[in-house]
């Protein structure tokens, strides 16, 4: 097993997951892809590994992931709740032979170093968020405030990891 503590739990999610037979996507908007190479890193992830978006731009939250647009229009994309559908959204569109992902894990926020246009929100704002089987649940990462650009989309893939082990009881 290898050092990396996250690529240690990316390791620990794939096993647990394919032990119970579960199919996992995730929705990127801040990682930009650093999330599923988490995961496919992993010597077998392909037992659990359906796929994942990048929705970077707001537009494909909604024509990709099905994100609500007054929700967008009214929050912006850094929200607890277009969290939560960004990861609802990648279970549908991650959908192999008419079987839906059963655990999508979505990520979205202000890497920086400017603030988010549309919002304001300062950089090290980021939602996270898991559907799955126990519902849906978003929470928003402390710490990363004082963190530059790549910080903050390296400890959103840890701390991604950690509250989808916690919230899919892996």
């Amino acid at each position: 097993m290898t050092t990396d503590p996250h690529l240690s739990s990316a390791t620990a999610f794939i096993a647990a997951a394919a032990e119970r037979g579960l199919r996992l996507a995730v929705a990127e908007s801040l990682t930009g892809g650093l999330l599923a190479s988490e995961f496919v890193a992993v010597p077998g992830s392909s037992r659990v590994f359906s796929g994942g978006v990048v929705a970077y731009d707001t537009a494909l939250k909604r024509s990709v992931l099905g994100v609500d647009a007054e929700l967008l229009r009214a929050r912006g994309p850094v929200d607890a709740e277009v969290a939560r559908q960004m990861a609802r959204g990648v279970r549908r569109a991650c959908a192999v032979d008419g079987r839906e992902a059963d655990i999508g894990i979505a990520t979205t926020g202000v890497a920086g170093p400017e603030p988010d246009p549309q919002t304001g929100q300062p950089p090290g704002t980021v939602w996270v968020a898991v559907s799955g089987p126990k519902g849906d649940h978003a929470t928003l990462l402390d710490g990363l405030s004082g963190l530059d650009r790549v910080g903050v989309r390296l400890a959103t893939v840890r701390a991604a990891i950690e509250f989808a082990i916690r919230e899919s009881g892996m």
